[in-house]
């Protein structure tokens, strides 16, 4: 199995798309290095580090601490899709609505995959 394979990995890499061509088309030009860089970042982090810990999986200590950096950092992409609308630089209620619900689902499906992980994986610590 690859960890393209995971449904947490797949949604997090539909919101790098969808967040990169949000900031690109949807923000002001200021907001393309102010929060639209921070918002690519920390959706790209969310993905990438359901990679590294992937990549640790034989100790589940290590997978489940990786796991929670990414629920982490999906938790911080929320924060800066807020401050974008919040802040009127991102108007458009729709795609707002659209990706936050896609972020909070991702959110939802990471938590519950590092209970499964905590439960099932058998490796050394």
């Amino acid at each position: 199995m690859s960890y393209r394979e995971l449904e947490v990995w797949k949604l997090a890499r539909e919101l790098v798309i969808e967040i990169h061509g949000m900031t690109l088309n949807d923000l002001p030009k200021f907001e393309m290095y102010e929060e639209g860089s921070q918002i690519r970042r920390s959706s790209k982090s969310t993905k990438s580090t359901i990679v590294e810990g992937y990549g640790r999986r034989q100790y589940k200590n290590d997978f489940v601490k990786y796991l929670n950096y990414s629920l982490a950092s999906n938790i911080e992409t929320i924060d800066h899709l807020e401050n974008l609308y919040e802040t009127k630089s991102l108007t458009n209620e729709a795609l707002y609505e659209h990706v936050r619900s896609k972020l909070e689902t991702l959110g939802r499906k990471l938590h519950r995959f590092i209970q499964t992980v905590e439960k099932s994986h058998r490796s050394p610590k």
